[in-house]
């Protein structure tokens, strides 16, 4: 009985997170801290570049942050500022050549950049910079804004990155190393992805998310405004923000989904978020049942709230392997589904003859909420309904998630009747948007949040290009 996600299932993914710190004696360790802080954001890839002597070091590997490092590798990185990447591909293949940190030589300077986020525009670029002799070596969006901006640096690093800014379009948050070991921060105008600023002893760091502060037991200091560069040198920080700004386009699957719970965004704590989701869940759709139960990690802590609410029970019937490490791809069948099942295992005499509520963060594609409703089933759960805590995802994202066609959000193409038939539950409902912008508790969500995965509104421009691979293979 498979309990867990297939193999040709996906869940919804982020395309990276970022770190960098300036001036620390161990800027390499503390980098390589702060990605495993970040692991969630990417698994793919990673990679640490330090800055001595005005030169830059990368290392860079496939694969997870612990196997990737050893504690020689970060002896060898020498330097006192450093900037890392973790990686999930939403452009540009799953291949070595497209790890990050991206290392540039130019007039012998050299500069290191690492980015979150998706170029709606990058394809447009890169045939201008084509055209003007730009030699591409990776088919990353995260190039061509590293080729544009040597292109601008000549005018001073300033307005080089004020003028870089102005040509890109989309979602990024870039963190910049210099030779020199000036470390910068560029978000984007929307501010679709985050990006805060901390601090540890003296020395200022750029990360993804709060939680890697606090894993390196860093202040956090605040979270950069959309627009803003900052550049962090051995005198202290410059903050540059643009006059005129778009309105903000946070993107809001962020709290659902893509941040650790125990991160602060923009002054709102994830997990407190998720849980509020819940107990709106529990007002829009209350249903009688025996317990609560989440798929661990997917919906545990929207579960907690809509346990809370409803004042039905909170149980946690299906069990986390914690001591499994990646998805191993075995040679065969019987062995993958092997590996599939020692994932997660179920409590069964909790679940025989019982009704039951799980709680999911989303569903995108559907393949694995059907797999996990058809092993309740089996284990004789007697009713299964399914809340789920976010809207229906009817639109593509192409601001840095991984789903950039329509055809491939089940949503999209089933009627609430016909996908609770196709996912075999007795009933289902999802949050409605008003109901995610008020339990959100932010102060004007309509004017705050990128919600265009639900409604369609797009907050920055594409073509149809963008839902293609125009950048290569």
């Amino acid at each position: 009985m498979t309990l867990y996600v297939t193999d040709d299932d996906r869940r919804p993914k982020d395309e990276c997170g970022v770190f960098g710190i300036h001036g620390h004696p161990e800027a390499a360790k503390i980098t390589y801290f702060g990605l495993y802080a970040l692991q969630h954001r990417g698994q793919e890839s990673a990679g640490i570049a330090v800055a001595k002597d005005k030169k830059i070091e990368v290392m860079k590997g496939m694969g997870l942050v612990p196997e990737i490092y050893s504690m020689d590798d970060l002896e060898k990185l020498e330097g006192s500022s450093a900037i890392g990447h973790v990686r999930y591909s939403t452009t540009g293949g799953s291949n070595l050549i497209n790890a990050q940190p991206f290392i540039a030589r130019h007039k012998q300077k050299t500069y290191a950049v690492a980015h979150n986020g998706n170029l709606t525009n990058a394809h447009i670029i890169k045939q201008e910079l084509e055209e003007l002799g730009s030699i591409f070596q990776t088919t990353m969006d995260s190039e061509v804004a590293l080729h544009l901006f040597i292109r601008n640096v000549s005018k001073g690093i300033v307005q080089g990155l004020v003028d870089t800014m102005s040509r890109l379009e989309g979602a990024f948050s870039f963190v910049v190393l210099t030779g020199k070991g000036e470390l910068i921060g560029v978000k984007d105008p929307n501010g679709f992805r985050p990006l805060c600023m901390g601090r540890l002893n003296g020395h200022y760091i750029l990360a993804s998310e709060t939680c890697a502060l606090d894993l390196v037991q860093a202040e956090f200091i605040r979270e950069l405004e959309p627009g803003e560069i900052v550049i962090i040198d051995d005198n202290g920080v410059r903050s540059l923000i643009p006059e005129n700004r778009p309105k903000q386009s946070m993107c809001i699957f962020e709290y659902i989904y893509f941040a650790r719970p125990d991160s602060t965004i923009a002054g709102h704590n994830v997990y407190q978020m998720r849980k509020s989701f819940g107990r709106r869940l529990a007002m829009e759709a209350p249903v009688s049942a025996d317990f609560v139960m989440p798929f661990p990690d997917s919906g545990n802590y929207a579960a907690l709230g809509y346990s809370e609410a409803s004042g039905i029970p909170f149980e946690m019937v299906m069990i986390r392997n914690h001591y499994v490490g990646r998805s191993f791809i075995q040679p065969t069948q019987s062995m993958r589904d092997f590996a599939v099942r020692i994932k997660l295992n179920p409590v069964k005499e909790q679940i025989a003859g019982k009704d039951i509520i799980i709680i999911e963060d989303s569903i995108i594609r559907g393949t694995t909420a059907k797999t996990r409703v058809k092993a309740l089933r089996e284990l004789g759960a007697k009713r299964v309904h399914m809340r789920i805590s976010c809207p229906p995802h009817r639109f593509p994202c192409f601001y840095g998630i991984d789903f950039s066609t329509k055809g491939e959000l089940i949503a999209a193409k089933k009627t609430m009747d016909e996908l609770t038939d196709f996912l075999g539950l007795d009933s289902l409902h999802y949050l409605t948007v008003d109901g995610m912008l008020e339990a959100s508790g932010v102060k004007d969500p309509e004017n705050y949040f990128c919600k265009a995965c639900f409604d369609g509104k797009y907050p920055v421009k594409f073509d149809e290009c963008i839902s293609k691979n125009c950048l290569g293979d």
